[in-house]
């Protein structure tokens, strides 16, 4: 990898670490399996980020959903109904949006890091290994930086660790080089469909290990979410809808393919 491409891996690390940082407020705001279903909605994020901050032009499917989510958020938050789940419902639905325009930076920044002409490697990319270490390393020290100006910083016994190494090597380890490799081989249906396992799994797994019951209006906005979820990565794989444009994007953003002269410093 090139120095920039390693410095943008890392400034994608730092992304993350602040996503799992405010990911871990949302859960003890709203409860694990509504945290997790909050932070899904990146995959329409970073398109409606990518035409507020970059003018590019959403696909069609994107304005449909985002009504959707939008109504989607407020039931999950509690704006109608009653018995609404969660110490702070609000709030939590604040840190789960923060939690997805987090992740998405990561995603689009990690993306330009990974393409052939940053990282110097025209034929046939750099793997997944190298830029998901370098990320880590930008996840370490921006974690370390923010537990020392939040105050923030605890450290628990060795079953807390066992548990954060446990989590560490599974989801975060093997299941990014998992994503990384399948995603870009996987039909677009079966994306969208498989994209909806991880929410509705946590939502299940949140009743049974913690006995978290989230209301029906929460469930209902669990529902909306998810079907805006479907509705704008319908016809074309995850990976697209969470980083590639149609409309060429400023350098920092793009993913340049074979064609492209390499990018400037």
């Amino acid at each position: 990898m090139t120095t920039r491409a390693k410095w943008l891996a890392r400034l994608s690390g730092v992304f993350l670490a602040g996503d799992l940082v405010v990911w871990a407020h949302a859960i003890a705001a709203v409860g694990a399996g509504l945290a997790t279903v909050l932070g899904n909605l990146q995959v329409l994020l970073v398109a409606g980020l990518a035409w507020a901050a970059l003018r590019e032009r959403p696909d069609r499917s994107l304005l449909v959903a985002l009504p959707v989510m939008f109504a989607g958020v407020a039931l999950v938050g509690g704006v109608a109904g009653s018995g609404t789940y969660g110490a702070h419902p609000a709030r939590g639905v604040v840190f789960g949006i923060g939690t997805s325009i987090l992740y998405a930076g990561y995603i689009l920044v990690l993306r330009q890091a990974m393409s052939p002409q940053t990282a110097n490697a025209p034929r046939g990319g750099i793997g997944v290994v190298r830029p998901l270490y370098e990320a880590t390393l930008g996840a370490t020290g921006g974690a370390a930086v923010l537990a020392l100006t939040a105050g923030d910083f605890r450290i628990g016994g060795a079953a807390a660790f066992g548990w954060l190494a446990l989590l560490a090597l599974t989801s975060q380890v093997i299941g990014w080089l998992l994503i990384s490799l399948s995603l870009p081989k996987l039909p677009a249906a079966l994306t969208s469909m498989l994209l909806l396992v991880q929410p509705v799994g946590a939502i299940a797994l949140g009743a049974v290990i913690f006995g978290e019951s989230p209301s029906l209006d929460q469930l209902g906005g669990v529902g909306l979410i998810l079907c805006a979820v479907v509705v704008a990565t319908a016809g074309r794989p995850i990976s697209d809808s969470m980083t590639k444009r149609r409309r060429p994007a400023p350098a920092l953003f793009r993913t340049p393919d074979e064609h492209d002269a390499p990018l400037s410093a």
